[in-house]
């Protein structure tokens, strides 16, 4: 099946904020009645707020501090209208940031230039705005990509990584720091707790990056690392598992101690494992697991309770042979059971529509259905909708359904 995630990025959706009505009497939508008693708590409805290579915003890479700031509102205006609660806006991209961070560059992904000054605090602006429209803003981080391609060159000559070259590799075309390595925890550590101190997020949200997904014929050369480093361990596969599990475990403690409050939730890759590579996994054929290829062992954190909310990434219609959504909510619903960790429902709205996709994807009523499934399963609390341009735009009317269909009201985020 090979790489199935979020990241085939779609082609842009034009109208961001045209069609933005909503059915006003949801209770006679299908679904709805199933749908108030989850209504009748807190849960999250959220959208993702990408800023990697312009994906939701800026719309383009150089335009005015105003100009950014009036498409970053109308974003969180989209948000209102589609009665959500929650926006989680990319701060960190590529080992960068959307904030005057001591410790790494300005985002190129704001003015065209690494380094340059954009003339406004894009994150601390939308931390008040958000939270003046009764939003949450859940600050996303990507700790360990470096760049999305593998010239050192081309980073400012101030980057961390040209300052220390030995963190660094190249893969797939990208580059990357190295997982292995004890100071470059530290360092991007450092850099994300930055932003906790400095701003009242209300959450830091990592997605499903840690080692990099696999590409064929190329190896992540981290054999020196391990060699180094990976005394006591099996294999190298343990080794960097425990790698990512020091940064979620490090990160679950450092989050509240630099301020108080502010969870921590991760999106997954959504197959852990799949039950032909081990029982206690998901009865799906993915070709990708993120506990043998990414080398993140997701469910551990869950059973650690390292996380407050665990998001995976399902974005699979129901009866995809390979990756069954209605095969991994119940998978999933079991795995947070008695954690105190919250589930909620990563959804590919960015699939909907798309000509590129399996007809199921047509359907206006895919989605919607997705959440009427999920109102069975007593752990789900919420979903979180990719992303935020297809929140908008609404390529075939999949997100105005599910709005009709099962957001009658809106409602606070889960606490």
């Amino acid at each position: 099946m090979g790489r199935i995630g979020r990241r085939g990025f779609v082609a842009t959706a034009a109208g961001a904020l045209a069609g933005l009505g909503v059915a006003g009497d949801a209770a006679a939508m299908p679904g709805a009645a199933r749908e108030a008693r989850h209504t009748s708590h807190r849960a999250f409805r959220a959208m993702w707020l990408a800023t990697v290579t312009q994906r939701d915003w800026p719309s383009k890479a150089g335009l005015t501090a105003e100009q950014q700031r009036r498409e970053l509102l109308a974003h969180l205006d989209t948000a209102v209208a589609r009665r959500l609660n929650t926006v989680v806006l990319q701060v960190r991209p590529a080992a960068d940031a959307l904030w005057p961070s001591p410790y790494e560059p300005w985002s190129q992904y704001l003015t065209g230039v690494q380094g340059r000054d954009p003339g406004w605090d894009p994150l601390g602006t939308a931390v008040a705005e958000a939270h003046r429209r009764g939003l949450e803003l859940h600050a996303w981080f990507n700790p360990y990509r470096v760049a999305l391609h593998t010239d050192p060159s081309r980073l400012v000559a101030a980057h961390p990584a040209r300052q220390h070259p030995e963190w660094v590799l190249p893969y797939g075309g990208k580059l990357y720091y190295n997982p292995g390595i004890p100071e470059v925890r530290a360092f991007v550590q450092d850099a994300m707790i930055d932003a906790v101190r400095r701003y009242e997020i209300d959450a830091v949200h990592f997605d499903d990056y840690f080692y990099p997904y696999p590409v064929a014929g190329q190896t992540f050369d981290d054999d020196e690392t391990f060699e180094t480093y990976g005394g006591g361990f099996a294999d190298k596969a343990a080794w960097r598992r425990d790698n990512i599990d020091r940064l979620v475990r490090e990160m679950s403690v450092r989050i509240p101690a630099a301020r108080r409050g502010v969870r921590f939730g991760i999106s997954p890759f959504a197959v852990w494992r799949n039950a032909a590579t081990d029982p206690s996994g998901s009865d799906t054929r993915a070709g990708v697991q993120t506990y043998d290829d990414l080398h993140a062992d997701t469910r551990t954190w869950v059973r650690r309770g390292w996380i407050d909310h665990v998001v995976p990434q399902v974005y699979w219609h129901i009866g995809f042979a390979a990756a069954d959504y209605a095969k991994l909510l119940p998978w999933w619903n079991e795995t947070v059971r008695g954690t105190g960790v919250q589930l909620c429902i990563g959804e590919a709205l960015y699939k909907a529509g798309d000509p590129a996709q399996p007809a199921a994807w047509q359907d206006p009523a895919e989605l919607s259905r997705h959440l009427t499934l999920a109102a069975g399963y007593g752990e789900v609390r919420g979903h979180f909708f990719f992303s935020a341009k297809e929140v908008g735009a609404d390529r075939n009317g999949a997100m105005a359904r599910v709005v009709a269909d099962h957001y009658p009201g809106r409602v606070p985020p889960p606490r």
